[in-house]
């Protein structure tokens, strides 16, 4: 899960929201709001961060329309999320299109609960929180530990850790070399998007600082 960043609501959303019985089902600018959202996300859904494209994605409301009808045109309520197994079984369910209307406390709109710091990646492609609730929601909630997803991820952290050590075969990666590859993965393409993916990527390359870090100082004392 990656922290979003919100920007300006589109006109169309602002100007609906003043008429007189407005509300999310007779919003007939969905297209524009969809482009917002992938704009500001960069393409990658909000909970799973896979690829997503303007025909086939939802608009995530974070806190249910059903249950909070008065955040149902409310742009810091709106997400973009991918189709999420829709139509297929629970277990193969996950990110909006299992959340439904549960009630979940991790937000990748937070500013001040930062999402990026609550979840832990597994070598093997799992996720995991050391909060307890929000690791329930991560795996019973919005079951992003789904095989394929585990899958996912992990096959895109093995691609970069194989580049690296292509590129420096002695296992000499330089603190310069990892920032530079972080910031390549944390940052929007030239095209707008982000990688599919990034933040397990970010969290072992951070991991892998961190360990040349220390030892610099343990060297150094």
């Amino acid at each position: 899960m990656k922290r979003i960043i919100k920007g300006r609501e589109p006109q169309s959303l602002l100007e609906h929201r003043l008429k007189s019985f407005a509300n999310y089902d007779n919003y007939s600018e969905k297209d524009e709001l969809r482009e917002s959202l992938l704009t500001e996300q960069g393409h990658i859904c909000c909970y799973c961060m896979q690829r997503i494209i303007a025909d086939k994605m939802k608009i995530e409301h974070w806190r249910s329309q059903d249950e909070y009808k008065e955040l149902q045109l409310d742009y810091n309520n709106l997400l973009g999320a991918c189709e999420g197994g829709q139509g297929s079984p629970s277990h193969l369910q996950h990110c909006d299109t299992k959340k439904g209307n549960i009630e979940i406390t991790i937000n990748p709109l937070d500013n001040h609960r930062n999402c990026e710091d609550l979840i832990r990646y597994l070598g093997n492609g799992e996720i995991a929180s050391d909060d307890i609730a929000v690791n329930n929601e991560l795996n019973q909630v919005l079951n992003l530990n789904m095989q394929t997803l585990v899958n996912n991820r992990k096959e895109v952290l093995e691609l970069v850790l194989k580049q690296l050590k292509s590129q420096h075969p002695k296992g000499d990666w330089t603190e310069a070399i990892l920032n530079k590859k972080i910031q390549r993965w944390s940052n929007k393409q030239n095209d707008g998007q982000y990688k599919p993916y990034c933040q397990i990527v970010i969290y072992h390359l951070r991991k892998k600082l961190y360990s040349i870090s220390r030892r610099k100082q343990n060297n150094h004392y």
